[in-house]
């Protein structure tokens, strides 16, 4: 080495990293507003709708045709109450009529959505059973609940069985072509590799196909639980009284059209708040929805 050549040893300049950590207090604030700015938004819309009603109801000045909004929470507070010694309507008050039409939901979805995850299991392993018994599947679920539920009084009587069954049949075929797709079409490389591990077909059934179809499983479920809210007025078209379903149909023969009103609100803000919970549910149950 000649004199003139010097041995020069790289030094680290490099500066160091000035990143703030992903949870600091800016992205916390960065989190919250898209949170805000979406509650603004429903509670500006929720104010907008009460102002077209009115509006449609001053229009209309007939109120068993558009009750107003003033007219609809008078009634919330009569049938949440006993006023001049009546109690609610027909007796119940109007959390008694929901709690028990939210119990009929619940007994009849439990129901629906079990048969729904064996009928498409079944359907998504076994093909001649696919072929028989879809399009019987299908065929119940193109019917309208009012379409059997006759012949469930018939069968069944007026109490609370063919309610039901009703809900319980209404909930079922959702459920079970949900589960018959997503089983169905596992990946078939997964399948494979677990039978080449010795794995035994219920065992492929638990740890391969289920996982992998839990989430489209979970949307047949939401759906299920939908129609079967959506049922449960004519569910309670006889002997309906108390269900929050028979109070509205009691209150339309009457023309009594807040009640109607109110017992839809009841039904569809009841119902908004399931879904909520469903949703929470899904995001515990299966958070690896929505990855790659």
């Amino acid at each position: 080495m000649s004199p003139s050549e010097t041995v020069t040893s790289p030094t680290s300049t490099a500066a160091p990293s000035t990143a703030l950590p992903d949870g600091g207090p800016a992205s916390a604030t960065r989190r919250r507003r898209p949170a805000t700015r979406r509650i603004v938004v429903r509670v500006l819309a929720a104010a907008a709708l009460l102002g077209l009603w009115q509006l449609a109801a001053t229009a209309a000045a007939n109120p068993s045709f558009i009750p107003s909004p003033g007219a609809v929470w008078e009634q919330l507070l009569r049938l949440s109450t006993t006023h001049d010694g009546i109690r609610g309507y027909s007796g119940s008050l109007l959390i008694e009529h929901l709690g028990i039409s939210l119990r009929r939901i619940l007994i009849g979805s439990a129901i629906g959505v079990a048969g729904g995850l064996v009928v498409g299991a079944v359907l998504g392993t076994v093909p001649w059973i696919r072929v028989v018994a879809e399009p019987v599947i299908t065929f119940v679920r193109a019917l309208p609940p009012l379409a059997y539920f006759s012949l469930l009084i018939i069968w069944f009587g007026i109490d609370e069985t063919p309610k039901l069954w009703l809900l319980a049949i209404a909930a079922l075929p959702p459920v079970a072509v949900a589960t018959a797709a997503a089983v169905h079409g596992a990946p078939s490389d997964l399948v494979e590799a677990a039978r080449a591990l010795g794995a035994r077909r219920r065992d492929v059934i638990r740890d391969v196909v289920l996982p992998n179809a839990l989430p489209e499983i979970f949307t047949g479920v939401r759906l299920a639980v939908g129609i079967a809210y959506s049922s449960v007025v004519a569910a309670e078209t006889v002997n309906g009284v108390p269900g929050i379903g028979g109070m509205v149909r009691d209150a339309q023969r009457y023309l009594q059209t807040d009640v109607v009103v109110l017992g839809l609100l009841a039904i569809g803000l009841s119902g908004l708040l399931i879904d909520g919970l469903l949703r929470v549910t899904e995001k515990r149950l299966i958070p690896w929805r929505g990855r790659s």
